[in-house]
């Protein structure tokens, strides 16, 4: 007998999800807040990240970003960032130079 992908529905009696509630949520986040609000949010979050945590912290979150990273792009994925970051730095320096 097939699988009821319903079990869900079934045994929760009509109640969503915590999944769907979180979804929910978001979209009605998202239409009654503009880019200021999500500005806001992100500053105060990373204020009271920098208050809570130490130089260790960033240490540990950079390591496992830059292995998640290395895990996940080859080699033409780290030459295509240096040319640009080489590219805007270039750039940057240009305007700065034209601006003395």
């Amino acid at each position: 007998m097939a699988k009821n992908n319903n079990n869900n529905n079934n045994n929760n009696r009509g109640k969503m999800s915590l999944e769907e509630a979180g979804r929910k949520g978001g979209e009605a986040t998202a239409r009654n807040h503009d880019r200021d609000f999500y500005e806001e949010i992100g500053r105060k979050g990373g204020e009271a990240t920098a208050e809570n945590h130490d130089r260790s912290f960033y240490e540990e979150i950079g390591r496992k970003g830059g292995e998640a990273t290395a895990r996940n792009h080859d080699r033409d994925f780290y030459e295509e960032i240096g040319r640009k970051g080489g590219e805007a730095r270039a750039q940057q320096n240009d305007n700065d130079n034209n601006n003395r």
